[in-house]
């Protein structure tokens, strides 16, 4: 079980809590973690990655293990914390502005 902790705007959209659950299959990367969180929540299909490209949107981090991941291969496999759910995967809206 992945947890998945995702921004307000998110959280919102999706009506969950702070944290979400999900199963993600082997082999556990950023990219099927991802598909997973759209599958089981599919209002957020086109929030956190491109419809078409499935590039990440540029206003939004990852975080796993206090490593950013946001710029990492969607096959990157998630961290072995994440994967037995000692620590969640953070998806963070980041602030743009000065």
């Amino acid at each position: 079980m992945i947890r998945v902790v995702l921004p307000y705007h998110l959280r919102n959209l999706a009506h969950v809590g702070a944290e979400v659950a999900i199963d993600v299959p082997s082999p556990v990367t950023i990219g099927c973690m991802l598909d997973a969180l759209e599958e089981r929540y599919p209002m957020l299909c086109g929030t956190i990655r491109d419809h078409v490209t499935k590039e990440r949107r540029a206003f939004l981090r990852f975080f796993a293990c206090e490593q950013d991941l946001s710029h990492d291969s969607p096959d990157t496999p998630l961290p072995e914390d994440v994967i037995s759910g000692k620590e969640p995967f953070i998806v963070i809206g980041a602030i743009a502005g000065g």
